[in-house]
């Protein structure tokens, strides 16, 4: 089965082609358009923006999709939600004239099933002594948790198998990514802000500064983020003001190096405490934040520590991209019922994983 998928629930406009047959799913093509340069002069995504560049890319990406894949198409899988609503709705109706123009049926995807699935793609990377070489859908038939880590999400969600899931806990306020790119916009870094700082940590000390550590030790699996983000800020305005600019910008590779630190040790900590309460072996982490080398060396500690299997997607498609919305299609048209009234879909800001 061809799949013909289309991901705009932020700010990346993109489209590939996935493959399934069986328990096995690969991507032919993943074409992503950034628009990293429209929205870097804001220090975020603006969302009207967004949807006009979305709208202008749109068809371009689909095209080069299907020309890398070659012929044959058998359905249209596209993100309705949860995302920015104006971009969003250019890519479902995107979706449903190509749905209706090909007589291809029409899967709506949720966006965070669709980076839960991405570590079903090649180049998986593990770690631990349980862990598996490569996945196949066959892997969620047995309870695993997922860490689903960027820009806008940082949930747990616990993954029954597959359609069955149960979130665990999600941030109360800013999610990681955010906080990444708020502190790098205070450290007068680039967007995005988590490749900045990471690039920045390299050069800093993790300990140089005590960045705290929100709910790391709470009762429940929940996180908070924007209290750190507020103690770099008066953290900043200190040493600017003792130091001046150029002192600033001196240390900003030990803030940098204390930020990701302390980022990487709350969602290390949090993610692994509840799949030990949750007799879960196995776990997932995915999204932008996922990309984070600290994250990643931390969850292979975790992972030998507690004998865990811990699972990352390639780093290609840990950011919002096409092909893992076309394998979670792909799921959803083998597990159910699965095609959508492409009368009907509409995008859905909001929707929750069910």
């Amino acid at each position: 089965m061809r799949i013909l998928a289309i991901e705009t629930s932020c700010d990346e406009t993109s489209a590939a082609v996935v493959e399934g047959e069986g328990d096995h799913v690969r991507i032919l093509s993943n074409v992503v358009g950034s628009q990293i340069i429209t929205h870097a002069r804001y220090g975020g995504v603006v969302p009207e923006l967004a949807a006009r560049r979305h709208a202008e890319m749109a068809i371009p990406v689909v095209q080069e999709a299907l020309a890398r894949a070659g012929d044959g198409l058998d359905a249209i899988a596209v993100t309705r939600g949860p995302g920015l609503m104006v971009a969003l709705t250019v890519g479902v109706e995107t979706a449903r004239a190509i749905s209706y123009a090909f007589r291809a049926p029409i899967i709506g995807v949720n966006h965070i099933e669709g980076h839960i699935y991405s570590v079903l793609a090649d180049g998986v990377v593990s770690y631990g002594k349980k862990a598996e070489s490569g996945l196949t859908a066959r892997f969620f038939d047995s309870p695993s948790l997922a860490l689903i880590v960027s820009g806008g999400h940082t949930e747990l969600v616990k993954v029954n198998r597959y359609g069955l899931y149960e979130y665990i806990g999600r941030t109360k306020d800013d999610a990681a990514g955010e906080a990444f790119d708020k502190i790098a916009k205070i450290l007068g870094l680039s967007y995005p802000g988590g490749p900045a700082i990471s690039k920045l940590a390299l050069t800093g000390q993790r300990d140089a500064y005590n960045i705290p550590r929100p709910m790391m030790h709470s009762n429940d699996f929940n996180f908070s983020f924007a209290g750190l983000k507020t103690h770099v800020l008066y953290l900043a305005e200190s040493l600017s003001k003792e130091y001046g600019d150029k002192g600033l910008t001196f240390r900003s590779p030990n803030i940098a190096a204390s930020v990701e630190e302390a980022i990487a040790d709350v969602l290390t900590a949090k993610t692994v405490r509840a799949a030990l309460a949750h007799n879960i072996s196995s776990i997932v982490v995915t999204g932008g934040v996922s990309a984070n080398r600290r994250l990643r060396e931390k969850m292979e500690e975790a992972s030998a520590l507690y004998d865990l299997a811990v699972y990352f997607p390639a780093l290609s498609i840990t950011g919002d991209n096409a092909g893992m919305i076309g394998i979670a299609g792909y799921l959803k048209a083998r597990y159910t019922v699965g095609y959508d009234d492409m009368f009907l879909l509409r995008a859905d800001p909001g929707l929750r994983l069910s």
